[in-house]
């Protein structure tokens, strides 16, 4: 991240700006050479930061102070250019779009895009491994693992996608002090086209309108998606976390055989790599209503977001940690497939109880307008008389009957006298669970793979 965040990066990004911005003058006037154009190139490396902030202290304007240093350092024939017609944001948000465009396209999408190819791995791994749904904290009906892991699958596969198409539209400006373009209409017919040619030696675009400020949204936006991908593993985290519980214990992180999970009690396994996640998505995330608080500027320009904005490569910093150290949880992370079809048999205070659903559908599809209310009570007396599901719906043969002769002419069973055997095996009722978990990872695989 050092040559995108740090302040030395923003310095250099700045450079970067004032140079092309020579670079275009000279173009639209005919007058780059090829020699020109490499001794530009090299005056790159010759601008120390530490010689900026020098100058910094006699001007009290890092921009005026960059410019100084850079005369100092241009080709004679090039130093009368050097910021010529720009003000000090032309500069400033160009370079930052320049930093946060090349950051999300160098770092945090390949950080993304091995986090999600790591999902997708788990999910299809896990595709057929049984597990209990749950709703509200409790049992619901089954599913796979390897579908709920579908879910961050789905969720982080489409922002990834955002932020990609996000990055791409991030724009610069070269419309001087109040955006009117009034400094650059002295020097050229053209001034749009000055800035074209500017803005496209750096990659990017104008922005439709200009105050002093390139409209804020742009940035705003790929910033507001970066949040949204950080919350998606923040959840991603808590329910990794949640599933390690003693008395749940699905999964397991990876944990060495030297690593300590407690000082005092030897015996713990903390998910602290999950914890992590949540811990740094705490932190910055709240930072987004400072995002939204710069997006607000008075009239032209004020100053008001000098300070804060600053603050943007601390998030990005926080929010490509959370990715790399939840990637590390995936690549280790382990299911107790036992554990999992043992918390799917035996329920929540009914051994079976998760296929109550389908026993109501089945039976509502025979005709029973109350089957609800009807195979509720059964559920109640299972839990009253401690039995499992499948053994309190074997005391009511004319209701057994009637769910399996439906299930028999559905192809579900062989015959009706079968219909035990399925509400004894829960891990037969999951839907979709299966398909849509290959779908998911093979989709979101093919797409993170084809921009790899």
């Amino acid at each position: 991240m050092v040559p995108w965040l740090s302040e030395e990066a923003s310095v250099a990004a700045c450079v970067k700006a004032e140079i092309a911005l020579v670079t275009a003058h000279l173009k639209v006037r005919g007058m780059l050479t090829e020699d020109l154009s490499t001794r530009l190139e090299g005056l790159a490396d010759k601008v120390d930061p530490a010689e900026v902030y020098a100058e910094e202290e006699k001007t009290r304007h890092n921009i005026r102070a960059l410019v100084n240093v850079i005369k100092r350092k241009a080709p004679p024939e090039a130093a009368p250019l050097v910021h010529l017609g720009a003000t000090s944001v032309d500069i400033l948000d160009t370079g930052l779009s320049w930093r946060m465009k090349g950051f999300t396209g160098k770092v945090v999408l390949p950080l993304l895009r091995r986090l999600e190819l790591l999902l997708c791995v788990f999910a299809e791994r896990e595709a057929e491994t049984p597990q209990v749904g749950r709703t509200h904290g409790q049992h619901a009906v089954p599913i796979t693992l390897g579908f709920a892991m579908a879910e961050y699958v789905s969720r982080l596969g489409k922002s990834i996608l955002e932020i990609e198409r996000l990055a791409v539209r991030l724009k610069g400006k070269l419309a001087g002090a109040a955006g009117a373009y009034n400094a650059t209409s002295m020097i050229v017919k053209d001034p749009e086209e000055l800035e074209r040619v500017y803005l496209a030696e750096l990659g990017l675009e104008a922005s439709e309108h200009s105050t002093q400020l390139v409209e804020p949204e742009y940035l705003l936006r790929l910033l507001l998606e970066f949040n949204v991908a950080f919350g998606i593993i923040a959840n991603l985290a808590d329910d990794l976390r949640n599933l390690q519980r003693s008395e749940i214990g699905e999964i397991k992180e990876g944990f060495s055989a030297d690593q300590v999970g407690s000082s005092t009690m030897p015996q713990k396994r903390n998910p602290w790599n999950s914890e992590h996640v949540k811990s740094l998505w705490k932190a910055f995330s709240p930072r987004v209503v400072t995002f939204f608080m710069d997006q607000i500027s008075e009239h032209q320009r004020d100053l008001s977001n000098s300070a804060s904005q600053r603050f943007i490569a601390d998030y990005a910093a926080g929010f490509c940690l959370a990715i790399s150290r939840m990637a590390s949880v995936i690549e280790g992370l382990g299911a107790d497939r036992d554990r999992l079809l043992a918390n799917l048999r035996g329920g929540a205070g009914i051994p079976g109880g998760v296929l109550a659903e389908p026993a109501y559908i089945l039976l509502a599809e025979s005709g029973v307008s109350d089957a609800h209310e009807v195979i509720r009570k059964i559920t109640l007396k299972a839990e009253q008389e401690r039995l499992s599901f499948a053994e309190a719906l074997a005391g009511y043969p004319e209701i057994l009957f009637r769910i399996g002769d439906r299930m028999a002419g559905l192809g579900l069973i062989n015959s009706a006298d079968n219909v035990l055997s399925f509400f004894e095996k829960p891990e037969l009722y999951c839907g979709l669970a299966v398909r849509k978990a290959r779908e998911l990872a093979s989709k979101y695989r093919k797409l993170m793979e084809e921009r790899a």
